[in-house]
């Protein structure tokens, strides 16, 4: 059932002639802003070097990278799944045991795990999250790139990519993954044509959505793109209320093909402890409190401990799950396979569960994610406000300007009368002068790179 096997020889030569020193390899980040400079403060993006698309494309490899350990992935089939606990998961994701949970983070070369879909003749098909056989035929000659987001509920308002090259346009696949209630506000609109597009967005409608709430099924997407794009090479994921605003090839290269990584996710700006972010996520009413006590108290009775710098190089266990960037190889494949599992026996929210995954896998083979910081998120993706929200905002006030016509003069007048212009002295004379503008720096831009500022 869809098997997905790697190249296991090591990822030792790409097959390209580029220069062995990366142009963004003397990069550095500015100091942060002082304290005292309230304009500047909370979170922002900042600098990010990238290499020109058509070096990021010459660097994309042109095998896969190995996969550690696990090199054969397949997944549960079974039509009529029964739960067997009193909490295991959903009928799409097949109620999952906690043995079979457990067994699954034992890292082997051959394996078969829980994965979503696990009914119907393929993922798609009267699988739940079901969609048209047209439009999955069209998914699966996808080999290369997909960017991928989903709005489900008419939650959000489509955003549009920007700054996309020719060649993304192209070769890149730009999926966007809608409801009913959706589409039909899009065709009323007048936002959908006739090729199911909406700009560069290829629109892919799912029915018979497995879960009643819709930001748990935007979960289905967005970890277990590889079940739907089984040829793709490798997936960037927004969430719907992002704009992307650099190149697909210049991203995957900036925290991938640089980095070795397989798989990157940006770390929380301000939290780095699940424990912390629990909290938060009550604060902020995001999930009812007795799940959410239940999921961490779970995790703490299998050795889950806040975060310190004894977990150094893991920098974070909070993530900033909006975007995803990753190669679809069996262990990368694994981890959102078992990250979704979690998500679908626990509470929706997908930071509380990732680090325990992250950490399970890790623990069993020289694997690990790769965590950029949010302000590099932020350079790539601007977020916009969710369709409620906007709705409810109180439209621009109209500001009125009203242009005073000046006194009339009478015609003849002494000249003597007129007041004769006051001379400067010095020092309010060269108040004006050049040498007192200021200046902006003078930015040196390296041809063979571009900063995004």
């Amino acid at each position: 059932m869809n098997e997905q096997i790697s190249d296991p020889r090591p990822l030792l030569d790409v097959g390209n002639t580029l220069p062995r020193q990366h142009p963004c390899e003397n990069f550095a980040l500015p100091s942060p802003p002082r304290p005292s400079d309230r304009k500047r403060m909370g979170p922002r993006p900042c600098p990010v070097c990238y290499v020109p698309v058509e070096e990021a494309i010459a660097r994309m490899p042109h095998i896969p990278s190995p996969s550690p350990v696990l090199w054969n992935l397949t997944y549960v089939h079974e039509e009529n799944p029964v739960r067997t606990e009193p909490f295991g998961g959903s009928e799409f994701g097949g109620y999952p045991s906690l043995k079979q949970r457990n067994d699954s983070f034992d890292v082997k070369e051959s394996m078969n795990v829980h994965c979503g879909f696990v009914r119907g003749r393929k993922p798609g098909i009267d699988s739940g999250f079901d969609i048209d056989d047209s439009d999955l035929l069209e998914m699966e000659q996808c080999r290369g790139v997909v960017v991928a987001s989903a709005i489900f509920g008419n939650y959000d308002i489509i955003q549009q990519p920007k700054s996309i090259s020719e060649d993304a346009k192209q070769n890149v696949c730009f999926y966007m993954f809608v409801d009913e209630e959706t589409e039909a506000y899009m065709k009323n609109s007048g936002s959908l044509d006739d090729r199911k597009k909406v700009g560069l967005w290829r629109i892919i409608v799912v029915r018979n959505l497995p879960y009643v709430d819709a930001r748990r099924n935007g979960k289905i997407p967005k970890l277990l793109l590889h079940r739907i794009f089984p040829n793709a090479r490798f997936s960037i994921w927004i969430d719907g209320k992002l704009e992307l605003v650099v190149d697909p090839y210049q991203i995957l290269e900036r925290f991938l093909w640089q980095k070795n990584a397989t798989f990157a996710i940006s770390r929380h700006y301000r939290r780095f402890d699940v424990f912390v972010e629990a909290e938060a996520n009550k604060v902020a009413a995001k999930y009812d409190n007795a799940s959410i006590d239940f999921q961490i108290d779970f995790y703490r009775s299998e050795g889950l401990t806040p975060y310190s710098e004894a977990k150094l190089p893991i920098t974070s266990d909070v993530p900033e799950g909006c975007v995803i960037i990753r190669e679809h190889i069996p262990i990368t494949n694994l981890f959102t396979c078992l990250w979704f599992n979690e998500v679908d026996r626990f509470t929706s929210r997908d930071q509380l569960s990732f680090s325990t995954v992250r950490d399970k896998i890790m623990s069993k083979v020289d694997w690990s994610v790769s965590m950029f910081m949010d302000c590099e998120r932020r350079n790539f993706v601007v977020q916009a406000y969710h369709r409620d929200v906007l709705e409810h905002m109180a439209p621009p006030t109209a500001v009125v300007v009203r242009i005073h016509p000046p006194p009339m003069l009478p015609r003849e007048l002494p000249r003597k009368s007129l007041p004769l212009p006051t001379r400067k002295r010095g020092r309010d004379r060269r108040s004006g002068s050049r040498r007192h503008r200021s200046r902006l720096p003078a930015v040196n831009r390296d041809s063979s790179s571009t900063i995004n500022m």
